[in-house]
């Protein structure tokens, strides 16, 4: 979507709030996002929120917690956009009625962190797969947020991939926290275990003790972002309006420029990706 095409579309979008809702009050407005502990970990709702806000006169909720159960808010009805990272799940939730459509917002990967020492011998592998292979083989400790979020989807397919039954390791070499990402790299740096993580939290994470990436530039650790909005029919209350506009300036060309724009340490977070027209 190019910037005229976004600006006609926001003429339109105030005449409708204007003669329709004339007696709310501005400050009063709001959309609720479910969406994922990366994204927010990441300080990239504090970037980008506030800049949707200040020029739209619409504040931005954000419930932060993993992929899976992002969806499963969003299916309730208790959140007017879904903005998470399992392109499977969304398309599933669309599939089911639960969303609207689903757009590409952004990219950027998965990377695997570990211990100074690398007792499984994998630095700088350039193949996860080979990655996991060595890690299983040596039994050295992997640390997984198995929270059923987009990251820990991801994980599980690429266990899979190589032909690992992970369930089979569960408590011994192989240990789950059921936490958020932070979490997760905390117990890994204590455990001096292996994880993964998505680049934008392992960027703003503080406590990186003696973890380093080790393992990263494989075309499977892609990781993309979609947003969907939830569907009105099934919840009377979801606030469609307000809801697709966010949708419609966050894939635009001035929200994907903001999108590029964020830095972590120096370093681009986020790689906008929608289609614009």
């Amino acid at each position: 979507m190019t910037r005229n095409d976004f600006l006609e579309k926001y003429a339109i979008f105030l005449f409708v709030l204007i003669t329709g809702s004339s007696n709310l009050q501005a400050e009063s407005r709001f959309i609720t996002i479910a969406s994922t502990t990366s994204t927010e970990n990441s300080g990239f709702y504090e970037y980008l929120l506030p800049r949707f806000a200040s020029d739209f006169g619409v504040d931005v909720r954000v419930v932060a917690v993993g992929t899976g159960k992002a969806i499963k808010i969003a299916e309730k009805g208790d959140a007017d956009v879904l903005l998470v990272h399992h392109k499977p799940s969304e398309e599933k939730f669309v599939t089911e009625g639960f969303g609207i459509e689903r757009y590409d917002v952004m990219y950027n990967d998965f990377v695997i962190v570990g211990p100074n020492s690398d007792p499984a011998g994998v630095a700088g592998f350039n193949s996860v797969g080979n990655a996991l292979q060595r890690i299983a083989d040596s039994s050295s400790i992997f640390v997984s947020r198995g929270d059923d979020s987009g990251t820990h989807k991801k994980e599980l397919s690429l266990w899979q991939a190589v032909g690992i039954n992970i369930l089979e390791h569960g408590g011994t070499w192989y240990r789950e926290t059921g936490s958020g990402m932070g979490a997760t790299l905390n117990v890994a740096a204590g455990m001096e275990g292996y994880a993964m993580t998505d680049r934008s939290t392992w960027l703003k994470f503080s406590n990186k003790a003696n973890l380093k990436i080790l393992v990263e530039g494989d075309p499977m650790l892609f990781n993309q972002y979609g947003v969907i909005l939830v569907n009105p029919s099934l919840h009377s209350h979801i606030k469609a309006a307000d809801g697709q506009f966010f949708i419609d300036w966050l894939i635009s060309e001035p929200g994907q420029q903001l999108i590029n724009q964020y830095r972590i340490e120096g370093q681009q977070a986020f790689f906008a990706n929608a289609p614009i027209q």
